[in-house]
């Protein structure tokens, strides 16, 4: 069973400012364009390197994430750009040998501070909305499991809704919770890869990411 807490050490790479346009058959999505990348140009934006403890790099057609650190924690995005009311959906595919490897989205990151939810599942079926704050340990928002996710721990599509005071965790189209939480209302997105006890565990290849403005 995974704690409520863990004791991730939390890491960043640099995050560059180029926006990724998405072209929606409405005026408002055409003057606003939201992220999308299917990794295919490794020049698109997403912060990359690779230390000891980690690596974020473009490879094998997909943003790969791998951790090379027991209880570890590492993110990229797009843009420091702020969104709000956004719905996040990606390809993932596990290819680590981890079942307690912990894998996502991250929503609505303030800035350069380490505050933010990270929304994600495991390869068993274990899934959690967790809140990062500068100050105290991480605090799990909501936490769970499914058969759905469980059913396809080598690859899934992960879906997330990102709202003002509210998301939703998806799985290949399927609803798996929901939170309620106002703590941060708005700010860049991402995704991560986190470990659990084993150091090199964790290697999981993100593809085909997309997002939309959600509809008020």
């Amino acid at each position: 069973m995974k704690s409520t807490h863990r004791n991730l050490f939390l890491a960043a790479f640099v995050l560059t400012l180029s926006t990724l346009a998405c072209a929606m058959p409405n005026v408002d999505a055409l003057l606003n364009p939201t992220p999308k990348d299917d990794f295919s140009d490794s020049s698109s934006g997403w912060g990359t390197g690779t230390d000891a403890s980690s690596s974020v790099e473009y490879a094998d057609g997909g943003l790969k994430i791998a951790i090379y650190q027991a209880y570890y924690i590492t993110w990229s995005t797009p843009s420091l750009e702020a969104q709000e009311n956004l719905h996040m959906e990606t390809t993932v595919q596990n290819l680590g040998s981890d079942q307690e490897a912990f894998f996502g989205f991250i929503c609505n990151e303030q800035g350069s501070t380490n505050s933010f939810y990270y929304v994600g599942v495991s390869p068993d079926g274990y899934y959690a909305f967790n809140k990062s704050k500068v100050a105290g340990e991480d605090e799990t928002l909501k936490k769970g499991t499914s058969e759905v996710i469980s059913a396809n721990a080598q690859s899934m599509r992960l879906g997330l809704d990102c709202q003002n005071g509210s998301m939703t965790l998806y799985v290949n189209g399927q609803v798996i919770d929901s939170v309620s939480d106002s703590s941060y209302t708005n700010g860049s997105i991402g995704l991560f890869a986190a470990s659990d006890d084993l150091a090199t565990g964790t290697t999981v290849l993100f593809d085909d990411f997309a997002t939309n403005k959600i509809e008020k």
